[in-house]
């Protein structure tokens, strides 16, 4: 059987592109190296199954109305997606989490595919980019050496495979305002800032004295890290990728000649008589906007292996982020992903092969649902393109439609890093509840959801036949 569009890679993404399109009528070839006669496995893999969740065995909260992950759950199951059936057939019993058994699930997506017509599954590994014909990669963060080398050429990366250094993300209304300020260093920046529709003030400024920098530092060195995996230990840092305790450990004063130097920065807050510390702080922890909404703020390097407790402990000791809300901890680990805001267009192509999409992690998702719902727009991308449908892409007020505008344009190319689907990533809801009281948190995710949902309704009309 001749097929018409090729799928590397058999994990959720791949697994549901190919559903996507087979379901469709389209001739699909699924290539996944595990199971082939030259025993390829990745070092993350148990086994040969499709699908396999190697890591936890949950898809996180399936509350559809007042968390991010469960209106993506929501989303996908209206659109067909098989990653979302066999998971509820495989449900376990975790409260509001969507858990499965792991084996029954690979297996239900395994006989659901085999049974398509249109579908041929080939255990086998591919070395290098289809140089025609269209093509979903869907390989994950462990994509193996040499169709990470070839993807590499094609993109002009260096190297694929490193360590993901990740700075933590805020929420940009859990900042403290009435401690940080904002402004640039020595204001530097400020004219290129202002022509692009900046006030010039581009960074978040959480001020120290002396004794609160020493404390934090003694918090670093003594916070509990994690340890990498085997298949880790060896793969280098890149050059100023240095975690933060890293950092830490070669001086007293080594951060704040790197990440957290003070020069140049006036503290407002500060600027009185009265004030023990004087205008200038010891030390200055900074945020950058991470995303076109403003929502999401970086800690400007401070990439960790601490754990997800630990950072949430000691950085909300830092000066204004005493009540910090984070989008995204911290994290150093190999990876494998594309600078997709700048490589693909708002359809997952590649911009200098446009025969060819990319799909789940290795666009810089982050999560096995994020994954699979990318590879069900891939899929359904590819579709429309084969029978001469339209493709409508989906509003930013959906979970889906914010999550491809973040991988595809919205966050910050020299900043960008892996994420899970939250709230930051959509345009932002003020204003009063049906009853007329002032919009909490709680109602605000609510009102998240009930948009998106409204929303959704109006793009699954627009795309038609296609999306069903």
């Amino acid at each position: 059987m001749t097929h018409q569009v090729h799928i590397i890679g058999g994990g959720l993404a791949g697994t549901e592109a190919a559903w996507q399109l087979a379901r469709r009528g389209v001739h699909v070839r699924l290539s996944e190296m595990r199971g082939g006669a030259d025993g390829d496995r990745s070092p993350a893999h148990q086994g040969d199954g499709l699908a396999e969740l190697v890591c936890s065995n949950s898809l996180r909260s399936d509350d559809d109305v007042s968390n991010a992950v469960g209106l993506l759950h929501h989303e996908m199951r209206a659109c067909g997606s098989l990653i979302m059936a066999a998971a509820d057939k495989a449900r376990v019993p975790a409260g509001s989490a969507l858990a499965v058994d792991r084996d029954v699930f690979s297996a239900e997506i395994e006989a659901a595919l085999t049974a398509q017509p249109t579908l041929t599954l080939a255990r086998e590994r591919v070395d290098s980019l289809p140089s025609e014909g269209l093509t979903i990669i869907a390989t994950g963060p462990l994509t193996a050496a040499g169709l990470a080398d070839s993807i590499g050429r094609a993109t002009g990366a260096d190297s694929l495979a490193f360590f993901d250094a990740i700075a933590p993300i805020v929420y940009h209304d859990s900042i403290n305002m009435d401690v940080a300020w904002r402004a640039a260093r020595w204001d530097k920046g400020a004219e290129a800032s202002f022509a692009l529709g900046s006030d010039g003030k581009d960074y978040i400024n959480c001020p120290m004295t002396k004794d609160q920098y020493l404390a934090f530092r003694e918090e670093l060195l003594a916070g509990e890290k994690t340890v990498f995996k085997q298949w880790e230990a060896n793969t280098p840092y890149f050059d100023g990728c240095m975690p933060i305790e890293v950092m830490a450990e070669r001086g007293e004063e080594t951060l704040r000649f790197g990440p957290m130097k003070p020069v140049g920065l006036d503290n407002p807050h500060w600027a009185t008589a009265e004030h023990p510390n004087g205008r200038w702080p010891y030390a200055v922890v900074q945020l950058r906007q991470d995303n076109v909404l403003g929502t999401l703020w970086n800690i400007v390097g401070f990439q960790t292996k601490l754990k997800y407790a630990e950072q949430q402990r000691i950085f909300r000791t830092i000066p204004g982020l005493e009540g910090a809300e984070f989008a995204r901890f911290g994290g150093l680990h190999r990876n494998t992903f594309l600078n997709s805001p700048t490589l693909l267009d708002r359809q997952l192509r590649l911009k200098s092969a446009p025969h060819i999409r990319f799909a789940g992690q290795i666009t810089g998702c982050e999560g096995y649902v994020e994954s699979a719902s990318v590879g069900m727009l891939a899929g359904i991308m590819t579709a429309l393109e084969i029978t001469g449908g339209t493709w409508a892409e989906p509003p930013r007020t959906m979970a889906l439609g914010a999550l491809l505008a973040h991988i595809t344009g919205d966050a910050e190319a020299e900043t960008y890093q892996p994420m899970n689907i939250n709230f930051g990533l959509f345009p932002p809801i003020s204003g009063k509840t049906p009853e007329g009281r002032k919009m909490k948190k709680p109602d605000r995710k609510v009102a998240y959801t009930t948009r998106a949902k409204a929303d959704m309704a109006g793009w699954l009309a627009a795309l038609g036949a296609g999306a069903a």
